[in-house]
């Protein structure tokens, strides 16, 4: 059996109006000069070694890209129906493409949440997740699985309840407290972060909350800093937030749910922004 496939012959018979058929070697080895032809016509757009034009022939042949006009059809207003239905699949591919790197960025956020969910279980705390994200499937279940359902009284009946049930993970004592909070930050601006964790942390008594946490990429705390610099957040240093970050976070975090007590190994791990 030649080494035929299905999608690249549909895109070769759609881009030169062939009939090539799969399953016998004369039709395998015709399409190949063709291809061979395609290729060195245009080696400039193309390359070498065929992955370029296989590629582009698998396009057509799944319906990604459509082919241009046939020799003897090219005309004007086919030509010009081509170009519309070219534009709309570019900008089906760019869209396919912001989709894409928007569910990889929930789906980094969630496993991060996660992360701080079960070390939070594992070190003895009550756990928050952020009302917006209880719902998020983790693992075998939904990343609120084991988590407070609702806040303490004081917490819930407080001015800034709506803003702070937002904050991605809080860490309480039993008593109701909050020990720590966490904003994870993967990509967008931390404004938002910050301010939920000023409003949390000036709702209760000075010095309450022993960790305010950023939580977000090793790659972006020089970004993080130079927001922190802004005159909007010049009270953030007062409060002693500081920058977690997910290497840290993942390469720890196993060793401190099974020998960790209390804060003190994230307070290890995370850096000061001050």
């Amino acid at each position: 059996m030649p080494p035929f496939n299905t999608a690249i012959v549909k895109g070769y018979n759609a881009l030169t109006g062939g009939r090539v058929k799969l399953g016998k070697w004369d039709e395998y080895m015709s399409m190949r000069a063709g291809v061979l032809a395609i290729n060195t016509a245009f080696r400039d757009l193309l390359s070498n070694d065929l992955g370029a034009v296989a590629g582009m022939l698998f396009d057509i042949g799944t319906g990604r890209f459509p082919a241009p006009p046939l020799p003897g059809e090219d005309t004007a207003d086919a030509r010009s129906v081509w170009h519309a239905e070219l534009a709309r699949a570019r900008d089906n591919i760019k869209v396919d493409k912001a989709q894409a790197a928007a569910d990889q960025q929930d789906v980094t956020h969630t496993q991060v949440q996660g992360w701080l969910r079960d070390l939070g279980l594992a070190l003895g705390f009550d756990v928050w997740i952020a009302s917006n994200d209880r719902g998020r499937p983790y693992g075998d279940g939904r990343l609120a699985d084991g988590c407070l359902a609702v806040l303490p009284p004081p917490i819930a009946g407080g001015p800034a309840s709506d803003a702070i049930r937002l904050i991605d993970v809080l860490w309480l004592e039993s008593n109701g407290c909050v020990t720590a909070a966490f904003e994870v930050e993967h990509s967008t601006s931390i404004y938002s972060g910050i301010v939920r964790m000023l409003d949390l942390a000036l709702s209760g008594e000075p010095g309450a909350i022993r960790g305010l946490y950023l939580v977000a990429p090793d790659s972006r705390e020089e970004e993080v800093r130079a927001q922190l610099r802004r005159p909007a957040f010049s009270r953030v240093s007062d409060l002693h937030v500081r920058y977690l970050p997910y290497g840290e976070l993942d390469s720890n975090r196993e060793a401190i749910a099974r020998f960790g007590r209390g804060l003190h190994p994230i307070e290890q791990l995370a850096r000061n922004l001050n």
